[in-house]
């Protein structure tokens, strides 16, 4: 399987969306060639808006386009976009159902060399919570680019999620996303592990291990955190010995909570493999962040043996 690059495909995307809708704009809080913004304002200027350092503006102005008939797609690092306006998205975007589509882009500890100002591991928890959100978390660049058509689709506010480098094809290229529902990517009849995102790849990988040990592994992507599937969710788990959650992101307040809530009727065991009540910090490499944060294939299949 080959890599590619989350913003790239994003960027992509955009233009692409551009082609055959008209009424879909684009604005950025001076970070458009972070959030490949700007491969669609050299297609469509006229329909392209740098907004600067001012994401509260942004998403007022958003706001305002939606309201307009615009399609609405407003981008920043998933820490400024969601941390500096959100209440500009809770009281105008989200209370008004607008046709407004935010792509934290950098998210989780991709943004390895900017520290714990630029990492965002509270982004999932914090637009989860706002009701009405759609929250999109696709794996790799196939699964990207089918999510913003998805997104341009549905009526009202979505939030897409993106890595910051290149990650690992884990999904068909071209196949179509259908928001709220769980993807099972590999089967197995002893354990399931809920990854989202970047976790996806290292789930994978956890699987084929647990494989070797005699331990056969399911491996679901959640591609949509919400709506979220709870019943779904627990039927995959009847049977199941143990399940585990994977997610580049703090367990407060995401998948982790959700796979809970879908389990709390349940006698399956489960755990966690996410960030812990902390803040990011510098590195040489996401990579080596993952590690020092335990995000790892090779903590998943500790959780999942200890489980078992």
């Amino acid at each position: 399987m080959s890599k590619q690059n989350q913003r790239k495909a994003y960027g992509e995307a955009l233009v692409k969306l551009g082609e055959v809708n008209k009424n879909v704009v684009v604005l950025d809080a001076d970070l458009s060639k972070s959030t490949m913004g700007c491969l669609f304002e050299a297609a469509f200027p006229e329909r392209y808006f740098e907004m600067g350092i001012k994401e509260q503006d942004m998403m007022s102005t958003a706001a305002g386009l939606a309201c307009s008939g615009k399609i609405a797609f407003a981008n920043s690092f998933a820490v400024f976009a969601t941390g500096r306006p959100f209440d500009q998205i809770r009281q105008t975007i989200s209370i008004g159902r607008l046709n407004v589509k935010i792509c934290g882009s950098s998210a989780g500890f991709s943004d390895f060399g900017d520290g714990s100002t630029h990492q965002s591991v509270e982004d999932m928890a914090i637009m989860n919570t706002i009701p009405g959100m759609v929250v999109l978390t696709p794996a790799d660049a196939n699964e990207t680019k089918a999510a913003v058509m998805a997104a341009a689709e549905h009526q009202g506010p979505v939030y897409i999620r993106l890595c910051r480098n290149d990650v690992l094809d884990v999904t068909p290229e071209d196949k179509p996303f259908e928001i709220g529902k769980l993807n099972v990517i590999r089967e197995g009849s002893d354990a399931v592990i809920f990854s989202m995102g970047t976790m996806v790849e290292r789930a994978l990988e956890a699987a084929d291990e647990l494989e070797k040990e005699g331990i056969s592994t399911e491996v679901i992507n959640v591609a949509t955190l919400k709506p979220f599937d709870y019943e779904g969710a627990a039927a995959l788990c009847e049977g199941k010995k143990a399940a585990v959650v994977a997610e580049e992101a703090s367990f407060i307040g995401g998948l982790t909570g959700a796979v809970a809530t879908a389990l709390r009727k349940s006698s399956v065991p489960m755990d966690y493999v996410a960030v812990e009540d902390s803040f990011g910090q510098s590195a040489q490499s996401a990579e080596e962040l993952m590690d020092l944060y335990g995000l790892t294939a090779e903590n998943i299949v500790s959780k999942v043996k200890a489980l078992i």
